[in-house]
């Protein structure tokens, strides 16, 4: 069977199940899958939220989340890792991202996911357009998520960019 590559940027959803199942089967060591799905609220900010526009650089943002995961290794002992980050126009209740990390044991597996998910939200290169009823506006990074980071030991330096449209 084929394995699936580390990253995927698509516009297509993406199944839970399968994805785990492709990520593990190859390796008997994988004792511990974590995954994180990420969703499009239906609010953000007390507004109602519609829709979400997600932009990127093709290429640029692929290299950047592999960077992450050979991050995740280098710092946990994980086993491997898969992130698939859909773009385009998505509606609330729509999965946006996944995040899968096998280990021999769980902490690791929990904690490089943690880790990737905080990389992903202020370092990647991705924009995000809300539409409420008041219009679409791009969502702006939120210190929240620098404060996570930093807590890996690294500076953001890109969230900032990341909340304006693309050039």
């Amino acid at each position: 069977m084929k394995s699936n590559p580390r990253v995927s940027i698509r516009h297509a959803d993406f199944d839970l199940s399968a994805e785990t199942l492709a990520l593990r089967q190859a390796d008997g060591g994988v004792g511990a899958v974590v995954s994180f799905v990420g969703t499009v609220r239906e609010s953000s900010h007390g507004e109602s939220v519609s829709q979400m526009e997600l932009e990127h650089y093709p290429g640029m943002t692929e290299a950047a989340i592999e960077a992450m995961i050979d991050s995740a290794h280098a710092r946990f002992d994980i086993r491997a890792a898969r992130v698939i980050h859909r773009v385009g126009v998505l509606q609330a209740r729509e999965q946006i991202v996944l995040v899968l990390v096998a280990s021999a044991h769980r902490g690791e597996a929990f904690a490089a996911c943690e880790f990737l998910m905080d990389y992903l939200k202020t370092q990647a290169p991705f924009w995000k357009k809300e539409t409420t009823p008041h219009g679409a506006h791009w969502v702006d990074a939120r210190s929240s998520d620098d404060a996570a980071l930093a807590r890996w030991g690294i500076a953001s330096g890109n969230s900032a960019d990341s909340a304006q449209p693309r050039p």
